[in-house]
């Protein structure tokens, strides 16, 4: 049966006896929410027959899922003889969840908190377990909630804004409510609150270009001498013009005072612009015409290159800064585009010794004479897997000839990455790799969801011509393969085999060695802490000294982040026949701690005891301090000191710090717009006075004069919304439009108009009553006890809603109404069938300063049952039942 329904029982008696009898009847049910139309009442049963006794029932609403028992008690007038009947039946479950906004506000700003109230009624029958659910806001009751049949409950949400709201926009909130047993019945509602900017930041009329301006002060202690002086810095990298179509980067850097190194800049000067197909440099950067010819040549020179659709076209001019074997190159070159991942480029470059200082030399092969060297690369894309790209090479010069040509591939399967690159060069080749080849590859392969097999080889050029500026890294000639196990999402093993060949560029020599070695390295995260293990066991054949011995390292590295800090601590202990020693015995520690106090202000801190010697040809950093804080925007301080180790130094330690002030303009490039002004009047529909009111427009204030004028001058174009200051009008004061209001400014002149009256009011009534009807025996009804029902009463102007919800029985008000026309509709929510509201829909017109009154009516009514006013009867045979 179903729950708030009428319905009936019947009930078959039986008189056995000779004798017709009557009976008292009375009707009992197993629940308050089961009643019985009529509770009592006379059945006549003549003899030897059988009577069906109908019972109504009216079954609630709210009635839970479940089974019930009605009883019928009979007794007899005359004998007093007792009957008792019961009969079971089902009330099955009926899911009804409603969910609906009861208020909302229109506005808030920024820095407040937004609140908006729902009310969630149970109109089905069954205990419903729900969770409370919002993407963007926060419930402020419990996330579950158990709601019996016929319970309410009103749900808030509020969400706090954020007070540095740059602009005026729409946020909007949402509320989700689904029952832990069918979380796919998910119901949902929305509202949206503008949120009102108190730290407006306007649209500006210029379109700008970042530029950042610096000066240092540096000081160095170098191998023993103090040098100090000041460093200037100046960059820019942005767009020309609004529709980012004129790009321009320039830098600016003046001498170094102290000697160069890794941790300070060098003396640089260049600017580059580029305009759709177009591009053009001019000053120093790294110029490259290929990987054979001249892979990196840092210079002073000029750059220009145009694209088209299939086509590119270019070249360089460089005069190199840190190689003075080069004296100049030129570079011209065409590109071709096949497809979308596929091209060949074909190109020239010219090389010019440097004619003094013929005795020196800094590389392995010198310029006889003027070089040309002419190229061809391609890059194919065979399929989406398969990757082919290479190149070509001749040189020609008085008295060599040579030629080079490199080769790769790359491939990405499913299952399978890898990489191979060779490369080789003739003794004479002038370009920047001669006389040397090398091959380098890597590979893994899935061997099972969580095992992969990981192979690399290295083998580095052995003559190649590098700018002076750096030391050259050690020759390598390296092999590794092995297999990662990764065991969890958090953590992986590895174990490797291989061998590594290491010899020193420099001299003199400071290592020379080939080694066989097996590495076992472990990455764990243990709650914030994330751990790695590595330990490493080798033959080593020391070709410096001509020994061998055994290598073992044992490193550990731990990392974690606390309180917006990041550290990091690393430990090495060695047992070495690399160096000087056999069983060398080697220990390195250090530390880094970077904190981020704040968005303006971040700290690092950095201390390593020492290096390992394959390092030596770099500066390396053996402390490090770095402080840096925005002092405020757009000003920016840095502080840094450094015990380091320079490039070539194995123990003798240097000094150098810096302090550095940098300032952070916008340079206006274009003007995009001009300022607009707003006119206006605030018309007097029946107030004290328009004088004197205060009118806020984002940054802008305006109050308004003896006639209620006002005006906003040098606006910036954009949206904006326009208030009024409350506390300047008087206390029931509304305006005849919405405000605040939304008002786009884009004309040079914009007017805006409106009124201010005196607010009405809305004062209401639930009346309730009750209908007598005669029952079918003409009896009395007894009048049910009045319930706390509750319905939901909504006024609206079209441009306003506001919703009450109201007990029946009570009084209700709506106040700060704008006078105008207004409708007030009431909603059931879910009040019982046999509640009427014969009016539920007002409509009328609110006068300034008026207060309505309204009745609204509510009647419950009787629920009438008809019943046969015949007997049924049921014959009894006696023979049959002597069978």
């Amino acid at each position: 049966m179903l729950p708030g329904t009428s319905t009936s029982i019947s009930f078959s008696i039986e008189n056995r006896t000779s004798e017709s009898k009557i009976y008292d009847v009375k009707v009992e049910t197993s629940s308050s929410q089961i009643v019985p139309i009529l509770t009592s009442g006379e059945l006549k049963i003549s003899a030897n027959e059988n009577n069906v006794y109908i019972v109504p029932l009216k079954i609630a609403t709210e009635a839970p899922q479940g089974k019930y028992f009605v009883i019928l008690n009979g007794t007899e007038k005359n004998t007093g003889e007792k009957f008792t009947k019961q009969t079971e039946f089902t009330v099955s479950g009926n899911r009804k969840l409603s969910l609906t906004t009861l208020n909302s506000p229109e506005f808030v700003k920024a820095g407040e908190t937004i609140k908006s109230t729902f009310l969630l009624k149970n109109n089905g029958n069954v205990i419903e377990n729900l969770i409370l659910e919002s993407k963007n806001a926060v419930v402020d009751e419990n996330a579950t909630l158990i709601l019996n049949p016929g319970e309410e409950k009103i749900i808030t949400i509020s969400k706090v804004t954020s007070p540095d709201l740059a602009k005026n926009e729409y946020q909007n909130l949402n509320l989700s409510v689904y029952s832990v047993d069918n979380p796919k019945e998910n119901q949902s509602v929305y509202t949206s609150i503008k949120i009102i900017s108190v730290k407006p930041v306007e649209d500006d009329i210029f379109h700008r270009m970042p530029v950042a301006a610096s000066i240092s002060f540096i000081g160095m202690r170098n191998r023993g001498e103090y040098h100090d002086g000041f460093q200037g810095e100046v960059y820019g990298k942005g767009s020309l013009d609004k529709d980012n179509k004129n790009l321009l980067e320039f830098h600016a850097v003046t001498k170094n005072p102290v000697e160069f190194n890794s941790f300070t800049q060098y003396e640089e000067y260049f600017v580059n612009y580029k305009r759709d197909n177009f591009f053009v440099h001019l000053g120093d950067k790294n110029y490259s015409s290929s990987f054979l010819t001249e892979y990196a040549r840092y210079g002073r020179g000029a750059e220009i290159r145009f694209d088209t659709k299939k086509f590119s076209f270019g070249g360089f001019y460089n005069h190199p800064r840190f190689f003075r074997d080069i004296k100049d190159e030129y570079n011209v070159y065409s590109k071709y585009k096949i497809a979308k991942e596929s091209e060949i480029t074909a190109g020239y470059l010219y090389k010019i010794p440097r004619t003094e200082n013929v005795g020196l030399s800094f590389s392995n092969i010198r310029l006889d004479s003027n070089a040309h060297l002419p190229y061809v690369m391609g890059k194919f894309k065979l399929n989406k897997n398969i990757e082919v790209s290479g190149e070509a090479s001749y040189s020609k010069t008085d008295r060599t000839n040579g030629n080079a040509f490199m080769l790769q591939t790359i491939t990405n399967f499913k299952k399978l990455n890898g990489s191979l690159m060779y490369m080789r060069t003739s003794p004479a080749y002038a370009g920047y790799f001669n006389n040397t080849s090398t091959f380098n590859g890597n590979i893994q392969y899935q061997i099972f969801k969580k095992i992969n097999l990981i192979a690399n080889y290295v083998q580095d050029a052995k003559n190649f011509q590098r700018d002076t500026l750096f030391l050259a890294a050690p020759y390598r000639k390296y092999l590794q393969y092995g297999l990662q196990y990764k065991y969890s999402t958090n953590g992986s093993l590895m174990l490797y085999n291989g061998f590594q060949r290491y010899e020193d560029r420099l001299m003199p020599k400071e290592f020379d060695y080939k080694e066989r070695f097996f590495k076992v390295s472990l990455d764990q995260q243990i709650g914030i802490f994330q751990l790695n293990l590595e330990g490493q066991f080798g033959k080593t054949d020391n070709y410096l000294l001509g020994f061998s011995g055994n290598s073992s390292f044992y490193t550990a590295n731990i990392a974690f982040e606390k309180f917006r800090t990041s550290f990091n601590l690393y430990g090495s202990y060695a047992i070495t026949s690399r160096y000087q020693m056999q069983n060398q015995k080697q220990v390195y520690y250090g530390a880094r701690i970077l904190s981020r106090f704040s968005d303006k202000t971040s700290f690092s801190v950095f201390y390593q005891n020492n290096y390992m010697p394959e390092e030596y040809f770099a500066d390396r950093n053996l402390f490090e301090l770095l402080f840096h804080q925005q002092i405020f925007p757009g000003h920016e301080f840095d502080l840094s000191g450094r015990y380091t180790l320079q490039r070539g130094e194995l123990g003798n330690k240097d000094f150098i710090f810096s302090l550095r002030y940098t300032l952070r303009l916008d340079v206006p490039t274009q003007k995009t717009a001009e300022y607009t002004n707003l006119y206006g009047n605030i018309n007097n529909l029946g107030v004290k006075k328009v004088e004197g009111i205060r009118l806020i427009l984002g940054n802008h204030l305006s109050v308004t004069d003896k006639s209620g004028n006002f005006i906003f001058k040098n606006v910036i174009p954009g949206d904006y919304v326009l208030e009024i200051d409350r506390s300047t009008t008087e206390i029931n004061d509304i305006s005849d439009v919405n405000v605040p209001a939304s008002l786009n400014l884009t004309n040079k002149e914009n007017i805006f108009n409106f009124g201010l009256t005196v607010a009405a009011t809305i004062q209401g009534t639930i009346e309730y009553s009750e209908t007598e009807q005669a029952s079918f025996a003409q009896l009395p009804i007894k009048k049910d006890k009045k319930k706390k029902e509750n319905i939901i009463v909504e006024t609206s102007n079209g441009d306003q809603i506001y919703r009450k919800m109201v007990v029946i029985g009570e009084n209700f008000d709506f106040t700060y109404l704008r006078p105008g026309e207004w409708k007030v509709k009431i909603y059931r929510n879910g009040l019982d069938k046999r509640y009427k509201i014969p009016i539920d829909e007002f409509q009328f017109i609110l006068k300034s300063s008026e207060t309505k009154k309204l009745t609204i009516n509510i009647i419950k009514q009787q629920t009438e049952v008809k019943y046969q006013q015949e007997s049924i009867k049921v014959s009894y045979n006696e023979t049959r039942k002597r069978k």
